[in-house]
């Protein structure tokens, strides 16, 4: 499995999400998810609030445009960015590290 997917209209992103951190950050690979910190508690979904808002910001879409898959009660999150607009320079590292 890889932890990013590109088709020609959007990502797929594995995540393994850190929530209550001390700020939101990428932390680079786990496995083969990427790992994401954010700081939003675990509670009554707004983690999953909170992490929606963050990659709508991070690849300039809007928050309808990023799709929780699986993983809505979980640290282990699978996500679709529809028609992203920018890609954060750790998503862009590891799509060039997949065509090599």
């Amino acid at each position: 499995m890889q932890a990013v997917t590109r088709t020609t209209e959007s990502l797929e992103l594995r995540l393994y999400v850190q929530p209550k951190a001390s700020r939101d950050n990428w932390q680079g690979i786990h496995g083969d998810e990427i790992k994401l910190a954010i700081t939003a508690p675990p509670v009554d979904g707004k983690a999953n609030s909170h992490l929606i808002k963050f990659l709508a910001k991070q690849f300039r879409v809007a928050k309808n445009q990023v799709l929780l898959l699986k993983g809505a009660t979980g640290r282990h999150k699978l996500l679709r960015i529809l028609q992203p607009q920018q890609i954060p320079p750790q998503i862009a590292a590891l799509l060039t590290n997949e065509i090599n």
